[in-house]
């Protein structure tokens, strides 16, 4: 038997996560039979989606059950096998994080290259976070030669690939929004914004004015409430918004306020479009053949922000929720077998 570590979901938040809905939780594991392999883990993700997740409430994804492990994207080596197609040594990627080992069945772990980017990256950006950023402004509000585009969260795990691709696909002008001086340095100086944004200053509209004096064509919106209000008194006639998130309003224990400009869209007529991610699943081979060129090539500039050990998985996620992560939060996982 194989022990692993585990954070299960003990009870349901009610407003913000706290430490005492985690429980760490140790497991026997049984041997991987027919067709499975048993990886163990060295890196997961926590990302802010998983906090709609903790609610039993209908959703685009199933809620977390109470009393198991969590879930979410993690990378691994494959320490036993019972399936060809995956052998001991590999290197995967799969959805059973918030564990220390998992056994799998075979057509549930992706084998991965790591040869064309690290085990972070194939987290990051060449996962469900590059592919957001990519599919949106490819598809959802795809950004036109000389567009203006306006993307908030941008210091974060999506929003730091959408504005370095938004260049790439021809934006003449780049502004992010970020919460604090170190991160708008860092979409300055790292990532490529021509503007940043802080919105703890306060007086978005005022910001953005300032940084778009002529409005915008584009805005990734992973935020909503106060950031989408600003971005539709911003927009330019034809605009295109892709809602792909609501960070604002995830621990809400109310409904959150909308925008009240939104007949000013209408007039306008500018396209929200909400997106989920696992609609463009067909878009990861082409995503991921342009992302690792990027990446070694030195274009595509990716960060983590890395916290150590399994049991600290929660306060990773919290810091998530609250903006303390600059680029993708990763978890890094030390178990020995």
């Amino acid at each position: 038997m194989t022990v692993s570590r585990e954070i299960h979901l003990a009870s349901r938040p009610a407003g913000s996560p706290k430490p005492e809905n985690f429980r760490l939780v140790a497991t026997e594991l049984p041997e991987p039979g027919e067709g499975q392999t048993l990886v163990r883990n060295t890196w997961m993700s926590v990302d802010p989606y998983m906090r709609g997740r903790m609610d039993d409430a209908p959703s685009y994804i199933a809620p977390f059950a109470l009393g198991a492990a969590l879930e979410g994207g993690a990378v691994g080596e494959v320490v036993a096998s019972r399936a060809g197609a995956v052998p001991v040594g590999a290197t995967v990627s799969h959805f059973l994080g918030w564990r220390e080992y998992a056994v799998l069945d075979a057509a549930a772990a992706t084998v991965v290259d790591t040869s064309i980017a690290s085990p972070a990256d194939q987290l990051g950006a060449l996962s469900t976070t590059g592919l957001t950023a990519y599919a949106a402004l490819t598809r959802t509000a795809p950004v036109r030669g000389g567009d203006v585009v306006l993307v908030s969260a941008a210091a974060g795990a999506v929003g730091s690939v959408a504005g370095q691709l938004a260049r790439q696909l021809g934006a003449s002008r780049v502004i992010g929004s970020a919460g604090g001086p170190h991160k708008t340095k860092k979409l300055l100086d790292v990532f490529g914004y021509d503007a940043a944004i802080d919105y703890r200053r306060g007086d978005l509209p005022g910001q953005l004015a300032q940084a778009a004096p002529e409005g915008i064509d584009v805005y990734l919106d992973a935020v909503g409430g106060d950031h989408l209000q600003a971005a539709i008194g911003a927009i330019r006639p034809g605009g295109r918004i892709a809602m792909v998130g609501a960070i604002s309003g995830y621990n809400a224990t109310h409904p959150a306020p909308g925008p009240d400009n939104l007949f000013r869209a209408a007039a306008r007529e500018v396209t929200l479009r909400g997106m989920l991610v696992s609609s463009h699943f067909d878009l990861f081979p082409e995503w991921i053949g342009r992302a690792a060129r990027l990446l070694a090539d030195g274009t595509l500039r990716t960060e983590t922000t890395v916290v150590d050990g399994i049991e600290r998985a929660p306060d990773a996620f919290l810091g998530v929720l609250s903006g303390a992560n600059t680029g993708k939060m990763l978890v890094r996982l030390g178990a020995q077998r």
